[in-house]
């Protein structure tokens, strides 16, 4: 798997507008967030968004076919890529990410109809795109967990043959990670 990265792709849905009071703490906590992500072992980069400060936008910004505009024209969605499995859920399920997670229900609707992530390996150097993130996410919305997209639970190797994601190593990430950490009090 030396020759590839794990790719993830995000999507959620706000609960009300992204400029609604009742989303404040989410855009608060979020630069914390970030950063913690971006120092956590096994990171590779991130997509940014267009005009707002930080990584460029891996292309344009779109949502994918579960979205529903509640006016603002936008979405929290993320694109990242990781070294392996066990680092990228070390960093979304069990870091200073999971603190937010466990908030979630105040800020975005529970995904019920669609899956709120997806996985997929690409080659070194391969950045994906907005349109193929959606693309992944919706092909396994549509189809269920696949070697061209999958979850954590239903994972795959870059060869395409299931795998179980190592839990000891990715507690064991997740304390390393957790040393690293810079957290606002709010969200210790």
């Amino acid at each position: 798997m030396s020759g590839n990265w794990l790719a993830v792709y995000t999507f959620a849905q706000f609960r009300t507008r992204a400029d609604d009071p009742s989303n404040d703490d989410f855009f608060e906590h979020e630069p914390a967030i970030w950063a913690a992500m971006e120092r956590a072992e096994g990171f590779i980069a991130r997509s940014g968004y267009e005009d707002e400060p930080g990584p460029d936008s891996w292309g344009e910004q779109v949502f994918p076919k579960y979205w529903q505009d509640n006016g603002d024209g936008w979405a929290p969605s993320t694109i990242s890529l990781w070294h392996d499995l066990e680092s990228a859920l070390a960093a979304i399920y069990r870091g200073p990410h999971a603190d937010i997670l466990r908030l979630g229900h105040l800020f975005v609707k529970e995904a019920i109809d669609y899956p709120p992530y997806v996985l997929w390996w690409v080659e070194n150097g391969h950045q994906p795109d907005w349109d193929e993130a959606v693309e992944r996410l919706e092909l396994l919305g549509d189809n269920g967990p696949s070697a061209a997209a999958f979850t954590f639970k239903s994972a795959f190797d870059a060869d395409g043959r299931t795998v179980s994601v190592d839990g000891g190593r990715s507690r064991d990430i997740a304390q390393r990670n957790l040393l690293t950490a810079e957290l606002p009090k709010s969200v210790q």
